[in-house]
């Protein structure tokens, strides 16, 4: 199990082929996406590694916050999240991801928030039928109808499909095929929709119901930071 990465949603735009069909792909921009922190079996009972991405204000970060990204040597991040991984999948602390952490052509699961739409009735939020056009139906077109019974038990399930606030709740997306990377300019095109709005953290991970091509980078593709030393040795007076 490998990591996945943090990557922020630019927007959507088209990838002509040699062929000339367009395929509708939404940019991923990985923003400075660094290990921060290793979870490990011994000390906190799971392997995982903890990604920091973007880059946020010390004056906004908080007095714990700023001792944690101190210890991995690494600037105050806007977004962390953790990815369970494999123990041979770790990756030190401080490593920046890559956009060809996955190959073009693998399909990845992509998680996000999906975009607010406050109150909405039940044929948009659950893509109900409605009622019908005639036949003594006047002014219920869209009710979405009865919701309980009438006595027994004389009550409405949790969980019942109603109205009410759309949106705005973790979504993950599977299998979407990754179009075309660019390591220069750390850009991950995935064709197809993601949820989320656009400036929204997105979490991108290997498919978990399709098979991982035998050529992705293991335990990823990323770029070494090297910590520059904070006194230097020795030296002629």
């Amino acid at each position: 199990m490998r990591s996945g990465v943090i990557a922020q949603k630019l927007g959507m735009t088209r990838i002509f082929t040699e062929d000339g069909q367009d395929i509708p792909v939404t940019v991923l921009g990985l923003q400075n996406c660094q290990v921060v922190a290793q979870r490990t079996a011994d000390k906190d009972g799971y392997t995982a590694l903890q990604l920091g991405a973007g880059t946020a204000k010390v004056k906004n970060v908080t007095k714990a916050s700023r001792g944690h990204f101190a210890v991995a040597k690494v600037e105050p991040k806007r977004k962390l999240a953790e990815f369970r991984v494999s123990e041979d999948n770790m990756i030190d602390v401080g490593a920046e991801m890559l956009a060809d952490h996955f190959n073009v052509g693998q399909l990845v699961d992509v998680s996000g928030t999906s975009i607010g739409k406050g109150f909405a009735g039940a044929m948009k939020r659950h893509n109900f039928g409605g009622m019908r056009a005639t036949h003594g139906v006047s002014i219920s077109h869209r009710a979405h109808g009865s919701t309980g019974q009438c006595q027994d038990p004389g009550k409405v399930f949790k969980g019942k499909k109603m109205a009410g606030h759309m949106g705005a709740v973790r979504t993950t997306t599977q299998n979407l095929k990754v179009v075309k990377t660019d390591v220069e300019r750390g850009l991950i095109m995935v064709q197809g929709a993601v949820p989320g709005s656009k400036g929204g953290w997105i979490m991108v991970r290997d498919a978990v119901k399709k098979a991982i091509p035998a050529d992705v980078p293991t335990p990823g593709s990323f770029k070494a930071v090297v910590v520059a030393a904070e006194a230097s040795e020795g030296g002629a007076e």
